[in-house]
């Protein structure tokens, strides 16, 4: 099965109460915001729509923006290519290959690096199929330093994106992605597709063994909170565990669910997401990006008019950039309301 065929489904059947409708979509283009709640307004401009940046890509992933330097990184993973976007330059290609040769690639489906975690130091983390790790990338130089690679002795199936805590706690997911044959790939050791910690000091725990396809992951800005989206046609939700305060999880309860509006068909599955100061969540899910309350309500959607694999906040707040299948978008926010 192949990955960005099973990015396809929808949300519109999910019940949302106490909205003010408002839409602004380019009907040529299918880009638009869409206000179901007014209390959207506080972090969306109403008739603001998505800007293309750059496209052609393959599949498009990945985002993490860079404060200190200005800059956004984001891969193609099939592309097996990284970029760097900036406002003065725009999208240039900044490593390739992004994972690992195509001659070491050896029963890889996607060999690219995926999802990419930058913090406010301009220090920055990804997670790379074709290595199958998780490791840390000098932006200036390239140079990558491996991180965690097994664990229990076997080797993780292609870790896909990532979430770090104030502390410095890695917490990832480990779906089979990256490997021809998905689940049925000879060269998975792992029994299941989990979810991790990887503690400072190098200890590695697995928290999640239950999620058929874990994807996207965040943190909420307490830290309580883990969100980890699960891209299955069959069981499309994003799941919310609470932390306690060693990092290990408990309940588990689905948070979103879009199950019952695949038949709507809209493109995409949950998968990528970014968390905001006050709780709320931008996350990809059938037509394109949800704004969510805390409460898992649906407060506005930004149709993309594609599939689309993730997102990040970026510009100090002023910006949403969103990689859309085979385009790098950017939509503008009210930076006053992310802050």
């Amino acid at each position: 099965m192949d990955r960005r065929t099973l990015l396809a489904g929808g949300l519109s059947g999910l019940a949302l109460a106490g909205c003010t409708p408002g839409r602004s979509v380019d009907a040529a283009g299918g880009l638009g915001v869409e206000i179901r709640d007014s209390a959207a307004r506080r972090v969306l401009h109403p008739g603001m729509r998505p800007q293309v940046l750059s496209s052609g890509y393959i599949w498009s992933e990945g985002p993490a923006w860079d404060e200190r330097r200005q800059c956004l990184y984001f891969t193609d993973v099939p592309g097996n290519t990284a970029y760097r976007w900036s406002e003065p330059t725009g999208t240039q290609v900044w490593q390739q290959p992004s994972g690992i040769a195509a001659q070491e690639a050896v029963g890889m489906r996607e060999a690219g690096l995926n999802g990419l975690w930058c913090n406010a130091q301009g220090e920055l983390w990804g997670c790379n199929h074709g290595r199958r790790r998780v490791e840390r990338i000098d932006p200036e130089t390239g140079e990558r330093t491996a991180l965690v690679e097994r664990f229990d002795g076997q080797a993780f199936n292609s870790p896909n994106d990532l979430a770090i805590s104030s502390a410095g706690a890695i917490y990832f997911t480990d779906p089979p992605y990256g490997l021809e044959g998905l689940d049925a790939s000879p060269l998975k050791e792992m029994s299941v597709n989990g979810v991790y910690r990887l503690d400072p000091d190098g200890h590695c725990v697995r928290l999640i063994d239950d999620m058929t396809f874990p994807n996207g992951i965040g943190l909420s800005p307490d830290e309580r909170w883990l969100y980890v989206a699960q891209s299955d046609p069959d069981a499309p939700v994003i799941r919310r565990f609470r932390l306690d305060a060693e990092g290990g999880v408990s309940g588990g309860e689905v948070w979103v669910d879009a199950r019952d509006a695949l038949a709507a068909g809209e493109q995409g599955l949950p998968d990528g997401m970014s968390v905001l100061p006050n709780g709320w969540v931008f996350a990809t899910a059938p037509g394109g990006v949800s704004l969510l309350s805390e409460a898992g309500d649906v407060l506005a959607r930004i149709r993309t008019a594609s599939a689309t694999a993730n997102c990040t906040l970026g510009e100090d707040g002023g910006a949403l950039f969103i990689t859309a299948h085979d385009r790098l978008l950017r939509l503008e926010l009210r930076r006053e309301g992310v802050r």
